[in-house]
């Protein structure tokens, strides 16, 4: 029971900031679900590969939750998502069908640099031109792939890149932050897929697990996420965007690091 109650504890954290800053909770959830799992000896080999496929099934739910909120509000701009969509989608089964082949050690140095480099990413936040535009739909899919790849690798839904570049593009940040968690919902649908189709014929993963995703921590993340989601993206309409963005960086320095020191 104690595990549980851990995993519905993290849960509820990264489903606030899910709804707060747009992120499917990847780049938070894993570093404390491979301790989780470590902690209990699941599949030494396997602690980061389980920790990354059970983050992107949670995701799914954590999204959708958010995305309905802020679809409430009025936040989301549903042309943006249909158009980037479909390379972030392509991207991110590309990287989740590598990602159970890497070592785990490879895996989780590459997670750490990545988190670190979005955080900076999320912590600068530069100002676009008042002219800026999104670019063509060629130009789009290309960016949409690259996000997605990367999203695959560290299980999130991609807001921690896609955000920056949507606001880059002249979008308000807050129809980025709402759009962007909307794009996050088709990626982790693939990336989960991913994330099973490679884990599954892998020996030795502990019972209940489906693929790279083990089902007795899914069910209460997803749980708890669900309920604090919708109070984060409400929370997102009312408090400064530039606060929450240099709180959730310095966080996601921490567990960066706190992931590095642990494989390295």
């Amino acid at each position: 029971m104690s595990w549980i109650a851990g995993y519905a504890l993290a849960g509820a954290a990264v489903g606030y900031l899910a709804g707060m800053l747009g992120i499917g909770g990847g780049m938070t959830l894993v570093p404390i679900l491979s301790a989780l799992f470590t902690a209990q000896a699941f599949a030494p080999e396997h602690t980061v590969h389980l920790a990354l496929g059970t983050c992107m099934a949670s995701i799914m739910f954590t999204s959708g939750s958010s995305v309905r909120e802020h679809h409430r509000l009025g936040a989301v701009d549903w042309a943006i998502v249909r158009r980037m969509s479909p390379g972030m989608i392509a991207g991110t089964l590309a990287s989740t069908a590598a990602a159970g082949f890497l070592p785990q050690r490879t895996l989780a140095l590459t997670f750490a640099a990545i988190v670190f480099a979005g955080a900076t990413q999320i912590l600068i936040g530069r100002r676009p031109d008042a002219a800026r535009r999104l670019p063509g739909a060629g130009a789009l899919f290309a960016v949409g792939a690259v996000i997605g790849a990367i999203s695959g690798l560290v299980s999130a839904g991609g807001t921690f890149l896609s955000m920056p570049f949507l606001v880059f593009c002249g979008v308000p940040v807050r129809t980025a932050i709402a759009s962007a968690a909307a794009i996050g919902i088709p990626i982790s649908i693939v990336g989960t897929l991913g994330y099973v189709g490679t884990g599954w014929s892998v020996a030795a993963l502990p019972p209940y697990s489906l693929g790279f995703v083990h089902l007795p921590a899914l069910l209460p993340l997803v749980a708890a996420s669900m309920l604090t989601a919708p109070f984060g993206a409400r929370a997102a309409h009312r408090m400064p965007v530039v606060i929450l963005r240099r709180i959730f960086a310095c966080a996601l320095y921490l567990l960066a690091l706190r992931m590095a020191v642990a494989y390295w």
